[in-house]
């Protein structure tokens, strides 16, 4: 049934999911990407839902050039995920586990007050060089350091969490969704407002979806800045991780908790991959590879859980797949449909807050994880599903 080919389109686009089922306007970003002359082609997940210039849930391969917004604007944006040596049967107080959680790992808009001791979690492997790097980013980014520094490590807001789930043999697992917070934002904004000011982006038909093109000083300058963010994502994961471990040996003391190899994969950025038997830049925005082998977490709302998959290495999505549900609904869409009340009874038997301030972020406002997951069976192999059991939101 999968892949349909969108009609109307300069350069091919293949969707993993049926045209009647996406939004109009985000159908209109698919075609308007690819009228890019650089395309080569899109393939679009079945997560697909509107972005800013580019769909999230697209898979963009381009000749010698990139688009900022074909990445977003939370550079390496990804999941973690590891497996515990606990059962259900041991899980107990989980009330008093997520106040933990969140006293230990900021969220939303807090930081951290003193910078984590990185060498006590053993990740202080590369940090200097890392950091030596800022000074190399974006000059409008220099008085942010700091508060870099006090970020790494936190979780921030919106659709990110942290979850403690159980698959179908029992066993627990610890994940989480975070991004390069703000750091990451202020370097996407920069670029993207570069790339806009470029002779060669006069003539496309949206402006968010200018390009740099490859040998130029812009495009080098983004390439830099994004490695570095990309890097600072996949970094605050491994130290959240790490943090959250902690918090569980604590409060399971007696259980001597151990844990699995850890996945730690992005799903909003670049990489430079061969396609088609040439080499191309590949943004993915809501979207991980799925090369065959490659482990990864796809994750739904905060009351639907997650599914760890194996990659199949499908060429014809450009070895890709989903990044999670995707929205189906805005988030102030959201706001005006749902109440508090909404939220307890479909987040019910899931410790979490259930408040105004996440009704956003209601299961109701996501597409079904499990039919995204079914649109792509040719994508991805299901390893196990997680059900949610604590949830902690920013």
């Amino acid at each position: 049934m999968f892949p349909v080919v969108l009609r109307g389109t300069k350069h091919p686009v293949h969707l993993w999911a049926n045209e009647y089922e996406v939004e109009p306007a985000a159908l209109q970003q698919l075609r308007n990407i690819a009228t890019l002359d650089w395309v080569h082609g899109v393939r679009v997940m079945p997560d697909v839902h509107l972005g800013k210039g580019a769909t999230v849930g697209s898979v963009v391969a381009m000749k010698q050039a990139v688009s900022p917004s074909a990445v977003g604007v939370d550079i390496g944006c990804g999941v973690s995920a590891v497996k515990t040596s606990l059962s259900e049967s041991d899980l107990d107080n989980l009330h008093g586990l997520r106040l933990a959680i969140e006293a230990a790992i900021p969220v939303g808009f807090n930081a951290h007050k003193h910078e984590v001791n990185l060498r006590r979690l053993g990740l202080d492997h590369g940090m200097k060089t890392f950091w030596d790097g800022f000074k190399d980013l974006h000059g409008g980014v220099q008085n942010l350091e700091s508060r870099a520094h006090h970020q790494l490590g936190t979780l921030g807001g919106g659709n990110h969490f942290i979850e403690v789930c159980v698959d179908e043999a029992g066993a627990v697992w610890l994940t989480l969704h975070s991004g390069s917070r703000n750091i990451g934002k202020e370097l996407a904004e920069r670029h993207i407002e570069i790339a806009k000011g470029l002779s060669h982006n006069k003539g496309i038909v949206d402006k968010d979806l200018a390009v740099f093109l490859a040998g130029t000083p812009e495009m080098d300058a983004y390439r830099r800045d994004l490695w570095w963010a990309q890097d600072f994502a996949a970094r605050s994961r491994s130290i959240m991780m790490a943090l959250f471990k902690e918090q569980v040996r604590k409060h399971f003391g007696s259980a001597n908790v151990t844990f699995g190899e850890e996945i730690n994969v992005h799903h909003n950025y670049v990489a430079e991959e061969i396609i088609d038997g040439e080499t191309m830049l590949v943004t993915r925005k809501g979207a991980i590879r799925a090369g065959k082998g490659d482990l990864a977490l796809i994750p739904g709302s905060m009351g639907t859980g997650s599914y760890v998959v194996r990659g199949r290495g499908n060429d014809a999505s450009f070895q890709s797949a989903s990044h999670g549900a995707g929205r189906k609904m805005s988030r102030n869409a959201a706001k005006r449909t749902y109440t508090v009340d909404d939220l307890i009874a479909q987040t019910a038997g899931v410790e979490s807050r259930k408040d105004q301030a996440i009704v956003d972020e209601i299961p109701g406002a996501y597409k079904d994880l499990h039919s995204v997951i079914d649109a792509q069976k040719d994508l991805v192999d299901v390893v196990q599903h997680l059900r949610t059991i604590l949830c902690v939101k920013g």
